[in-house]
């Protein structure tokens, strides 16, 4: 009896362990105590409506995040998803505008696509050059913002020109919840289990750790980091259309900018910018952390200039604190070897 207490006891304690080592349990613990600080301070920032606003708010940060963690787990990054969400965005909008009584559906359907499209072209450039993914990216921001500012030129396309139904979605709710954020946690969950429980989820990992040894161990690397871009730019493109949902107007700047936040939320929620390691939900928890840092500030009275800096001084300190943790893990890897020895 006092073995198997012993035994249930060190098993406890392993479990405590493991959940204390999470990526993510630090910026979960900042979320949660930046809101009820805040709510201490200002009890309207947990109004109904207010806490449904900081749940739209999050959403399309949020969806892009979890394309952009996958991305940056196969150490790369996609600098060009705020271009892409600007073109699935208008997609949308001359959808409604040009074409009366077109399905709901499959208007998600042409956004996840034309996402989809320019995702495989940034997953072939980056595979087939060997360029590195930040030049890459970079160079097809430009070109996939070019486009939408040839596209759209002047013209906007205004909540009117949508259905009802369609902008529904952002005002609508299920247990609590609008639509389009329980969109996003379906696309979060999906994902969180393929990359847990999944071969080639795993992959990604071993591709991010090491290619080299990747390769060696039989993996399709650049199949998996095509793979990689794909998924993102579909989501990217299913962020256009929620987008549509959500804001009253889309046009040629749609998304301008929004890269920056989503990579962002990416390192935050533990995702490595070296790769190999973090998860989806942490970067669906930094896409909250942030925008929620964002509400808080404003609802304090911040002055925006400090808001930024706060975002940058966590960007600062998720990347110092993996380095620190990939040396302390290295060394002790070397002790343990020695050991061997």
């Amino acid at each position: 009896m006092t073995a198997t207490t012993h035994d249930h006891r060190r098993t406890m304690g392993d479990r405590l362990r493991a959940v204390l080592r999470l990526r993510e349990l630090p910026v979960a613990v900042a979320l949660v105590a930046l809101v009820i600080v805040t709510a201490l301070i200002n009890p309207r920032f947990l109004t109904p409506q207010s806490t449904k606003d900081l749940l739209l708010n999050a959403t399309i940060v949020l969806i892009l995040a979890v394309g952009q963690a996958i991305v940056i787990i196969t150490r790369n990054v996609d600098l060009s998803v705020g271009s892409i969400l600007g073109l699935s965005g208008f997609l949308t909008g001359t959808l409604f505008a040009t074409v009366p009584g077109i399905p709901i559906p499959l208007v998600f359907l042409a956004g996840i696509l034309l996402g989809t499209l320019l995702g495989a072209i940034n997953g072939l450039l980056v595979t087939l050059a060997g360029v590195p993914a930040l030049v890459i990216t970079l160079g097809t921001l430009y070109v996939y913002r070019g486009i939408n500012n040839a596209w759209a030129g002047g013209r906007e396309y205004f909540s009117g020109d949508r259905p009802e139904e369609f902008g529904n979605l952002s005002v609508d709710t299920v247990l609590g919840f609008p639509i389009i954020t329980l969109i996003a946690l379906v696309v979060l969950v999906i994902l969180a289990i393929a990359l847990a429980g999944t071969r080639s989820g795993r992959d990604f990992y071993a591709i991010g750790s090491d290619p080299n040894a990747a390769t060696l161990f039989g993996i399709p690397v650049r199949r998996r980091v095509f793979t990689a871009f794909l998924i993102n730019g579909a989501l990217a493109g299913l962020g256009g259309v929620l987008y549509a949902s959500r804001f009253s107007s889309v046009g040629a700047t749609t998304g301008t900018g929004i890269e920056l936040d989503v990579v962002a939320a990416a390192v935050v929620g533990g995702v490595a910018i070296f790769g190999g390691s973090g998860t989806v939900v942490g970067a669906a928890i930094g896409a909250l952390l942030l925008t929620t840092i964002t509400s808080s500030l404003t609802a304090l009275r911040v002055d925006k200039f400090w808001q930024q800096a706060v975002v940058g001084v966590l960007i600062l300190a998720a990347i110092i604190i993996d380095r620190l943790a990939s040396i302390r893990t290295a060394r002790r890897l070397r002790v343990s070897e020695a050991r061997n020895d």
